[in-house]
Order: C-alpha cells, then structure tokens, then sequence
C-alpha cells in the first residue's frame, strides 16, 4: 500500500513538472497575424502566378549579414516591401522598404540575425499588377 502511494505521489510530480516546463517554452507563430494571413493565401498566390509570368524575376540571396534583392525592374515598382522571416525566432523577422531605382541590386541589413533558416519574400506593385516571390534561405 506505502508503495503505491509513493508512485502516485511521484507520478503527480512528475505530470506537474512537465506542465510548469511546458508552460514556460515560447511558442511563436510564423507571422502575429497567422490566421488573418492564411485567409489571404488566394490573393498571394495570384501575386506568385504574376511574378512568374514574368520575364526578368527577382532575385533573392544571402551576402553576409545583409539580404541582397537583383531584379532588373527596379524602376518599374510603385509599393515593394521586402520581408525576412525567421520561422523558429520571431524576435529575428524584418521588414524593409524597397525603393524604386535604377540601380539592379539592392542591399538590406540585418541588424541582429543568428545562422539558419529565413523565409525571404520580396511583394511588389508594378503597372496595375501586385506580384510576390518567395525564397527559403539558409544564413
């Protein structure tokens, strides 16, 4: 009978550590507006179908610490927004500006970053049409 109390006894102990343990890990989505994004997943995926419709694509990659996007079309965009997320970190996602220009690359920094995977999306408006590329990338 001693025995068998001492194992539920233990047994609640254990169960309860398990649940302070878990109750103190940081669980973080993707994006703060995860479900809110999914619902637009139709829209984002006719942005994907225009941008590889097109001719000249975008572009992205690593160089150093710094987001490198090449697109030979700078000077055709009218609202380019550049996003680096960190799936597993969401203290490390960014978002920048793109600028229209006649340049064909552009640099962005990083400020803090950690090696691993980035979700890298590069979405742009250009002549009436909204358009966006994706590219996992490891840093």
């Amino acid at each position: 009978m001693k025995w068998i109390t001492l194992s539920f006894i233990l047994f609640a102990l254990f169960i309860g550590t398990l649940v302070v343990v878990s109750m103190k890990q940081e669980v973080s989505l993707v994006s703060k507006d995860y479900y809110q994004d999914e619902l637009k997943h139709s829209e984002k995926m006719q942005r994907m179908n225009n941008a590889n419709a097109l001719i000249a694509k975008p572009e992205l990659s690593f160089e150093g610490n710094k987001v490198k996007l090449s697109f030979d079309q700078f000077s055709t965009i009218e609202n380019g927004k550049l996003t680096v997320q960190r799936p597993s970190q969401a203290a490390l996602d960014f978002q920048f500006e793109v600028q229209s220009g006649s340049a064909p690359s552009q640099y962005f920094e990083l400020q803090q970053w950690e090696q691993g995977l980035y979700r890298v999306g590069f979405a742009w408006s250009a002549n009436g049409s909204e358009y966006y590329v994706e590219k996992l990338l490891v840093l």
